[in-house]
Formats: structure tokens, sequence, C-alpha cells
């Protein structure tokens, strides 16, 4: 089931910045999928990229478009085909990317992949008015608005040190707490467990935000792995 909201309807509910940050993120993404449609040099396109305003982007009757769940096709390592299932309302709503293909660095480590919560999963119709523009007709583009993990560096941990990687949500305060992502960079669901020890974030159950979900977080987290047909993933 879609669900179609209205920004007007959602600016009293959403983060201040969340339009801001949307069209920032989308900018790239509409210029790509129009010079691909034109088969032009998206090198230009990446130049010219800081000389373009979000302002350019313009969503289309002004709404979203709510989705319940978002499927994730991948390959298992004995070479078969599986799928994942992404739904923010239940308890599968944490997917990994890799660092690189994140828009929002985080520069506090290393770490080859970056982990995330589904809160919700979008599209939109973008219309793209900056000069340049041959047709004004719009174009879909899904997306995830996710609150991001943080990895740990007060313990290593990795494949050398036989311990499991530990993560925390970044603080509410942050400018990059919740970002974007493309459902094309997403590379699977991923199993994140609280480190039950360190007990949790909020001792009332009392959170900061209801957007962000937050009432129940924990102070740290494990990436867990798993054990398949005697192999390590």
């Amino acid at each position: 089931m879609i669900l179609r909201l209205d920004f007007t309807v959602l600016t009293s509910c959403l983060p201040k910045d969340f339009l801001p940050k949307l069209k920032r993120h989308m900018l790239p993404r509409i210029l790509s999928e129009l010079h691909c449609e034109e088969a032009t040099d998206c090198t230009d396109s990446q130049h010219a990229l800081n000389d373009i305003s979000p302002c350019s982007v313009l969503f289309h009757n002004n709404r979203l478009y709510s989705h319940k769940i978002m499927r994730i096709n991948y390959t298992t390592y004995d070479v078969r085909r599986s799928q994942d299932v992404i739904n923010p309302s239940t308890s599968h709503f944490n997917v990994m990317v890799l660092a690189s293909s994140s828009n929002d660095d985080d520069t506090t480590s290393d770490h080859p992949f970056r982990y995330a919560r589904v809160l919700g999963v979008y599209h939109v119709n973008i219309v793209y008015v900056a000069s340049g523009m041959s047709n004004y007709q719009p174009q879909r583009l899904e997306f995830l608005w996710v609150r991001w993990y943080r990895t740990m560096d007060t313990i290593h941990s990795g494949w050398d040190t036989r311990k499991l990687d530990r993560v925390q949500f970044a603080s509410m305060t942050d400018d990059d707490a919740f970002g974007f992502i493309d459902p094309s960079d997403v590379l699977r669901s991923c199993h994140v467990v609280p480190a039950f020890a360190r007990g949790r974030l909020h001792d009332d159950g009392k959170g900061l935000s209801r957007c962000a979900q937050d009432s129940s977080d924990w102070v740290a987290y494990y990436v867990n792995r798993s054990v398949l047909n005697g192999h390590i993933k």
C-alpha cells in the first residue's frame, strides 16, 4: 500500500532540516538521471554541481509517497538469489551500505561500512527547474529516511580481534544524525543487537523525538555476524 502525504501537513511533525537535506540529496541524483537520458557526460554535471541551488529541485504537487516495505535482492555465498524485507514498523529496519556511497560522511572512522535504522521508505516525483532543463516532466526517485549508527572506536573490533563491531546512534543534536539513502546503495539488511550490559540510554523510557523513535535506545549495539554452512559472514 502507498500512502500519499502532503508536505504542507508534514512540516509540523518532521525535523526542520528535512526538506533542505532531502533537496540536497536529490539534486545529484536527478542530474544523473537527466544526463543519462540525454547520454551526456556526467563528469561535467558533477563539476557544476556546487553551482546549482537545491531550490531548483521541486516536488510535484508538493507530495511524497510512503511505502510500508522495501525488498532487497542479493546474491548469497553459494551464488543463489535471496531477498531481505525492510519494514520500519517492525524489528527488521536496519540496513548497511558502503561507507563510500554515503552522502553523510562519517569522518570519525575508516570502517568500510555504515549502518542505519530505516525510519521511512518513500518516493517523490521530482521536477528540476534549473537552466539547461529541456522539459519539466516529473522524475520518480525513491529514498530511505534513516537514522545513522556511528562506529565506536573505544575498542578494537573485527576479524583480527575476534570481536563484533560496536556502534551507537549519533547524538540527536548532530547535523548528520539523520540522512537519506538511495535504495540502490543498500547492500543488505543487517542484524544489530543491543549491548545489554551497557543499559538503555533513557532510563525513564522517554525519548526526545517520535520521529527518531529513540525512547527505546540502548547505549551501544553490536553488529552481529552469523555462521552459514561453515562460513562466517
